[in-house]
This record gives C-alpha cells, structure tokens and sequence, in this order.
C-alpha cells in the first residue's frame, strides 16, 4: 500500500469527486457518541483502523478498489460548521466541552491505500487509518460509504467490460443512479473500471471523462419520419453520427432510414453507426449488420443497449452477435443484483501511553467476522513475467520490508 499523508496541501488536491462531502456530520451517529465518551475518559491515544471487505461481490473472484481520490478531497475539507456545531448542541446530549472540541476537529491523521483501479481481495486491508481514537473513529462512515460504493461499480464495470471482450463500454447511467451524488460517483467508478466514456456531461467536466451520445426516441419522433431525423442531424454532427434505429421498426424503416442518411455520410466521406435499444439483440444486430454490409455500408458501426448486464453482452458476444459497442446502464450503475460491497471498518491496534503497539483483534461466532489484528502491509507475488499469481498478508514493521524485490511487490 502506498502512504498519503493528510497536510494543509491536500486542501488544494487534484482529485475531485463533484459530490464533496464538508460536513463532519456526514457520519453514524454512534461515531459522535463514541467520540465524546473518548473525550470524555481522556482517551487520545493513537489508533490503527483496517478497512477490508469480506466477500466477492456478484460471486465473482476479485474486485476493482475505487473512491480513493473522493475520500482524500471530502477528508480534506472535512469539519464541523457553526450550523452543524449549533445543531449538535440541540440534541442535549452533547457536553460544551466536547462541543467546543468539534469546533476545531480536523483529520490530521495519516492513510495508506491500495492504488485505485488495483484488483484486491477479501480481507486484506485496502486502505489503513492512522491517528487519534477520536479522529479515526468520526470518519468511518464517510470512509465506507465513498469506498464501498465506488468499488462496487467499478468491480461490476470491469466484469461487463471483460464479457464483452475488453471492448467499448459506454456508461449510460444517469437516470437510474442513486441520486446526483450517486450519479457523479457511479460516472467515476465507471471509468476506472474500465468504461470508455459516460452519458453524465458534469462528470464529464469534472473528472475529465470522454462524453458520449447522440439522440433519444424523443429526436426521431418529432420528424415526420427516421430518414428526416437521421439526415438533419447527421447534417448538424456529421463526424459523430449514431443513428438510433428502433423507434418504430427496426428492420423495416429504422434501420432503411439509417442506410438512406449513412449514404449521404459516406458520400462527404464520413462515417456513422446505428444502435440498437430494444428487441433481440442477437437477431437484429445480425440483420443490421447483413442489410448495411449490402448496403455498401461496410465501415458502419453497431451499438447496443436496452438494460444490459455482463452476463448478456457474454452471451451476445459468444453467439458471434455483430455488436461494436455497448451502452450499460441502470445494471452497472446500481450493483444490479448485488447492490452492495461488504467493507467494513475495524480497529486493528492502538498505542499506550509509550507508543507500544497493542494489537486488537475482534472475536465472532461468526468466523468470517472476526478480524486480524496488529498493524498490517500487503504484498503480492508476481511471477517472471510480471503476472500476479497471490497476496500475501503480514505484519509491518513500521517501513519497507527487507524482502526480494524481484518477486514481491508493495501493494
């Protein structure tokens, strides 16, 4: 894991999330219990808290580790207002002390991390918090929640990507997001886990992810007919035209409508591409493919869409289904059937009064709840061509380990 240290720099960090988090109150609220019972018995001491996760999403063998970048910009900037601070002193259970003490709370502890887009697996630590009892246990929420998510949609953005071949994954998600929030940080997971661009224009300008799209149902239904629509607008966007063929019939008029206005394109020497929304994905884009190819329209393109999932593009793509790209959207931004990740956030060692590490651990009469204790480093095990073939967990002696370079690499 690399180190990030939190400084006053990091206010001015190039990552940026378009939904930032400022508010401290941004937490569980057992966190400002705990945090004033801390307070309270003078308990200072430093702390050292994992966060791993305890099972595959989506049944699968690996997940895609995001959010890192937001989580460093909201630990930033994150404290508690004078409305926040006012707002904590009606709730009548807060002492003044404690109170005043949340007016000057900041994290200045320190994090080490997974890089981002690094595949990882259950129950080694993806990120490492280090600093007061207090500190470190107020961010918890807003830790899991920005990782938690993020990783989810970039493990199931990779998933769809790898069924498709390692092709063009557009994420269309927007409207089927959690929100806008949700939207911003599904449009971000998304690119790291492998999609080629996104519908979401603001996530486009925030983190500087290619924008992709053309037309709606709504664009060819206010022309009389599709071959109207698709000539006017190839007329006003004739290098990045995507005819949209199924609003009445695809093989009958959408898809002759396209050919008709593709024609014209080709002529100005310009290419186009149609996609397909509804129907038989198989069949269609099979009988799209045959009637532009006869067509003279070699070079145009196929794009599909209309609720797709890994497990259908794999499907599609091993029957041979005559598909450039794919559009996906409500399945990967929300999780689809699995819609949640199981990070979760534990105290791993803290310090006495000398600085001696004292290792905690969790018991569970559940075992895959009980968590490993001390303060720990992750190295993976390449082989000679540089390919991952295992993790290994230990003990961190407080820096880089004296071990062979040439098979263990830092994670």
């Amino acid at each position: 894991m690399g180190d990030y240290f939190m400084t006053e720099r990091d206010a001015e960090h190039t990552y940026t999330s378009g939904g930032t988090v400022t508010s401290a109150l941004f937490t569980d609220f057992y966190s400002l219990t705990m945090a004033q019972g801390y307070w309270l018995q003078n308990r200072e001491q430093s702390a050292v808290f994992d966060m791993f996760y305890r099972r595959q999403p989506f049944a699968g063998g690996y997940a895609i580790f995001a959010g890192l970048g937001t989580l460093l910009e909201n630990l930033a900037n994150y404290s508690f207002s004078e409305d926040d601070i006012a707002y904590l002193g009606s709730l009548g259970i807060f002492r003044e002390g404690f109170i005043q003490y949340l007016k000057n709370f900041k994290f200045r502890g320190s994090l080490w991390a997974m890089d981002e887009g690094t595949v990882v697996f259950p129950g080694e630590p993806l990120i490492r918090i280090e600093g007061g009892l207090i500190e470190c246990q107020i961010i918890e929420g807003l830790l899991l929640n920005t990782i938690n998510y993020q990783s989810l949609i970039a493990t199931k953005t990779r998933r769809v990507w790898l069924a498709s071949g390692k092709g063009s994954i557009m994420e269309f998600g927007l409207r089927r997001s959690h929100g806008p929030d949700g939207a911003l940080s599904a449009s971000r997971a998304a690119y790291i886990g492998g999609a080629s661009g996104t519908s979401n224009a603001l996530a486009g300008k925030i983190f500087g992810i290619p924008v992709l799209g053309t037309m709606a149902h709504s664009w060819i239904m206010s022309f009389p007919d599709e071959e109207t629509a698709f000539t006017e607008y190839a007329r006003i966007y004739p290098d990045t035209s995507v005819f949209l063929v199924d609003t009445y019939d695809t093989l009958k008029s959408g898809i002759p409508g396209a050919i008709k206005a593709g024609r014209k394109l080709k002529d100005q020497g310009k290419n186009f591409g149609v996609r397909l929304d509804s129907g038989d994905i198989h069949y269609l884009s099979k009988e799209a493919r045959r009637m532009l190819d006869e067509a003279g329209l070699k070079n145009a393109t196929i794009t599909a869409s209309n609720d797709l999932d890994e497990s259908i593009i794999e499907t599609l793509v091993t029957a041979g289904a005559p598909v450039n790209s794919w559009g996906v959207g409500t399945q990967m931004v929300t999780g689809g059937a699995d819609s949640s990740f199981t990070g979760v956030y534990k105290l791993a060692a803290r310090r006495d009064e000398k600085g001696v590490v004292i290792p905690a651990m969790k018991l569970s009469d559940n075992p895959e709840k009980t968590s490993n204790p001390g303060i720990k480093q992750v190295w993976r095990i390449t082989d000679s061509g540089g390919n991952a073939i295992a993790d290994v967990i230990g003990l961190d002696a407080g820096g880089d380990r004296d071990v062979p370079g040439d098979i263990l690499q830092k994670g």
